[in-house]
């Protein structure tokens, strides 16, 4: 697979990487766990060196199903994980990056992933109470202690972009991106150009939508999140199906599926984008990767843009609570 560089960082990653949060989080029941394990070395053998993984997914299961699965091949791979979150015993499950806590998480992935160091270092969703300066300093030292390489942020705003970047260069910001959730591209996006900083688009499938393959009558169970999510309800399902169409009617004509022509578009967008779709099954992640090498010409992004710009998307991305986490 082509490889991408994260911003101005240095830090090379494959041109898609690999979502694993579903792979026993937020996406129904968990599958078998050495099928997940296999399916992550398939990833590898295929070309893709960049993973995704959190301690909150979970909590704490997805690190150490991701650590003992990229164990035997560490110098080959890039793993990006996050902190953010009060977990654990007598935990709130709320924000919380103070710094003793950032410290503590930073340990015990060390250890749930099997590394000496943190490739990518995420905060995970900013906490109102504890200024960006002092997030982005704790890091730093992190950096300079050699527990983790790079610095990283998730749903951020544009603002706190800049105020945690004088601090500690960020090497990419991660955010939902894709034809269904396009915010990024009023001011994220830009600053992340002005300040050579890699983004990575979590959900560029729309959480699976855009593949075409999740109709106005899907029932979502026990431990998916779709079942609260007001995109994921039958009338929003059934607004929404015009985005889809679009992504058929191009794929048709490129002898591609709407996943890999979503894929492709955001690749095309700008050379330091690097999504990271996730899947549990062999035959997406074969879709998906075959997504790398699909050529969009300046008309077909032309004509996907023109499309896209005369469908109003129904629902919003997440419920309100959530919602709150993101873009402060």
């Amino acid at each position: 697979m082509q490889t991408r560089t994260l911003g101005n960082s240095g830090l090379i990653v494959s041109a898609l990487g690999l979502g694993c949060m579903g792979m026993n989080h937020h996406r129904g029941p968990a599958p078998d766990r050495t099928e997940m394990i296999a399916l992550i070395r398939s990833a590898i053998e295929r070309g893709m060196t960049f993973f995704d993984t959190a301690e909150v997914y979970g909590p704490f299961t997805n690190e150490e199903l991701v650590g003992d699965a990229l164990q035997p091949f560490r110098n080959d791979v890039v793993i990006a994980t996050k902190f953010g979150f009060d977990l654990g015993p007598g935990g709130s499950g709320q924000p919380n990056s103070k710094p003793q806590r950032i410290r503590h998480v930073a340990e015990a992935s060390l250890k749930r992933l099997r590394v000496e160091a943190i490739d990518l270092f995420y905060q995970h969703r900013v906490d109102p109470d504890v200024p960006i300066e002092e997030v982005a300093s704790t890091v730093k030292d992190l950096i300079a202690e050699g527990k983790v390489k790079h610095f990283g942020l998730s749903e951020v705003s544009a603002p706190t972009i800049r105020r945690a970047h004088e601090v500690q260069p960020i090497t990419a910001v991660q955010s939902e991106y894709s034809l269904w959730w396009r915010e990024p591209e009023e001011d994220v996006l830009p600053t992340c150009e002005a300040l050579g900083i890699g983004f990575v688009p979590y959900s560029p499938l729309g959480r699976g939508y855009l593949t075409g393959t999740i109709s106005e009558s899907a029932q979502f169970g026990e431990n998916d999140n779709r079942s609260s999510l007001p995109r994921f309800t039958a009338d929003a399902l059934k607004a929404n199906r015009p985005l889809v169409e679009l992504l058929q009617t191009i794929g048709a004509q490129k002898h591609a599926t709407p996943a890999q022509v979503a894929l492709a578009w955001l690749l095309a967008r700008k050379p330091w984008i690097v999504p990271i779709p996730g899947t549990t099954k062999l035959n997406r992640l074969e879709e998906n990767i075959a997504a790398a090498s699909l050529q969009l010409s300046n008309d077909d992004l032309q004509n996907i843009d023109t499309a896209a710009a005369l469908i109003t998307v129904q629902g919003d991305r997440y419920a309100h609570a959530d919602a709150k986490l993101t873009r402060r």
